[in-house]
């Protein structure tokens, strides 16, 4: 029996299948040899992602000598490894936040979603960043039911109290959105956008070296000391010496800033790419190019390829941290189940990333022992990530503008937690179990 799954499980593979990023693919890598450390600096970021960079390109431009460090290459983290898939971010309801923070300020931090949405499109259009930016909006489909009558109920909301250009579209009209049979209806949401999620990372990556700030891979920070005329960084390329400093590591906070690393929950986001599909399939499962998600607990996420030739698929798929020849296979058996007509198809690329979850669902930007931070963006960080990281450059410039509806919000943890989330397997389990038997249960009802 064994043996059989075994070989079932091998032929979904390709013969040059990678455990790589897709989107990495035909992106030169970065040269790995380096110049010396500069001994001190105005600005170091530590942390090379979207929220590292766009911060560069603030500070760099704002005449500071700026640098960048990296652990490993420029963009090793969940910049390069993400859906590419872009929304208004926030989570948490407006009734919630407005029953949390009041009403002003609920807008407000609503208000930021929309906000970012809007200014990474301008960002990639004044830059002229090549990244594929497309404004084709999202399909967010309903798992049962009762979940396309919430989410129904919502976007009427969303729509009167904040003007959100969304609609509802029952599971009569659902084939004219996206080609599965398994969902109940869902919602546009029209503005929503994809992006080729590594072209951006290194047009950015080109912004802010061009802006005069040095990027620097394979210089791990190991230690940050603070001092009277600033701090002192020492890492595995050396020490620099900076008067600011900004941690930009969301997903990938460690022990060196022990502080925020209490304050973030590292999940593992795992995605494969099928290999090239007919135009006829893409057509008929992806009708109108939109990105698309689901209501499940444990989300799934999927998009056609900026070329529409193959389909990414991403989820969380198993209880623990696993490898890609691990998750592969159950992102697979997932995606045929949603989309029957991909059986057969197989996978060219097997990757993961890590975001960063935060305990009340909300990005967190701040300051803790005179460094400045921005993370936490709860699965929704290439925009929310990129404008972040702009607004904490113009913080540290002192510029007025740097200032955001997420100032000053507490910053929660919980008790005994010190950044493993000992608690997720539990969770993941018993919610990956609840959405499949509210998958059976509600297409046994649709059987009759």
């Amino acid at each position: 029996m064994a043996q059989a799954s075994a070989r079932a499980e091998s032929q979904i593979w390709t013969p040059d299948w990678k455990d790589t990023s897709f989107w990495l693919d035909g992106l030169a890598r970065r040269d790995a040899a380096q110049t010396p450390l500069p001994d001190r600096v105005d600005v170091a970021i530590v942390g090379s992602g979207y929220t590292g960079l766009n911060a560069a390109i603030e500070t760099a431009r704002g005449g500071r000598s700026t640098l960048v460090l990296e652990a490993g290459d420029p963009g090793y983290g969940c910049s390069t490894r993400n859906g590419g898939q872009i929304s208004t971010s926030i989570k948490p309801s407006l009734a919630k936040l407005t029953a949390k923070y009041g009403a002003e300020r609920a807008q407000a931090i609503r208000g930021e979603g929309a906000a970012a949405l809007q200014w990474i499109e301008d960002r990639i259009t004044s830059e002229g960043l090549e990244c594929a930016f497309n404004r084709g909006g999202r399909f967010h489909a309903a798992h049962m039911p009762s979940a396309y009558e919430e989410i129904a109920r919502d976007a009427e909301k969303l729509r009167r109290l904040e003007g959100v250009d969304v609609h509802a579209v029952p599971r009569t009209e659902q084939l004219n959105e996206l080609g599965s049979p398994v969902y109940h209806g869902g919602v546009v949401f029209e503005s929503h956008a994809s992006v080729d999620p590594a072209l951006y990372h290194r047009g950015l990556l080109e912004t802010a070296e061009a802006a005069g700030a040095t990027v620097r891979g394979q210089a791990m920070v190991m230690d940050i000391t603070r001092g009277a005329d600033g701090y002192t960084l020492t890492t595995a390329a050396g020490v620099v010496r900076a008067r600011d400093v900004i941690i930009a590591t969301n997903g990938y906070t460690t022990a060196l800033t022990p502080w925020m690393r209490r304050r973030v929950i590292p999940i593992g986001s795992y995605v494969i790419a099928t290999e090239e599909l007919a135009p006829g399939l893409m057509d008929r499962l992806f009708p109108k190019d939109r990105v698309a998600s689901d209501t499940c607990k444990v989300v799934y996420y999927y998009r056609p390829s900026p070329d529409r030739k193959r389909i990414l698929f991403g989820g969380r798929v198993s209880a623990t941290e696993t490898d890609a020849r691990i998750s592969g296979p159950r992102l697979y058996e997932d995606m045929c189940r949603i989309f029957p007509d991909l059986q057969g198809t197989r996978i060219s690329h097997s990757w993961s990333g890590t975001v960063a979850y935060t305990f009340d669902e909300l990005a967190h930007i701040g300051t803790h022992d005179g460094m400045h931070y921005a993370m936490g963006y709860c699965g929704s960080g290439v925009s929310m990530g990129s404008y972040l990281g702009m607004r904490m450059g113009q913080k540290v410039l002192g510029l007025a503008e740097g200032r955001t509806a997420f100032d000053d919000l507490p910053f929660p943890t919980r008790p005994l937690y010190a950044g493993r989330p000992w608690f997720l397997p539990a969770a993941v389990a018993w919610y990956r179990w609840r959405d499949r038997r509210q998958y059976e249960r509600a297409a046994a009802l649709a059987q009759g």
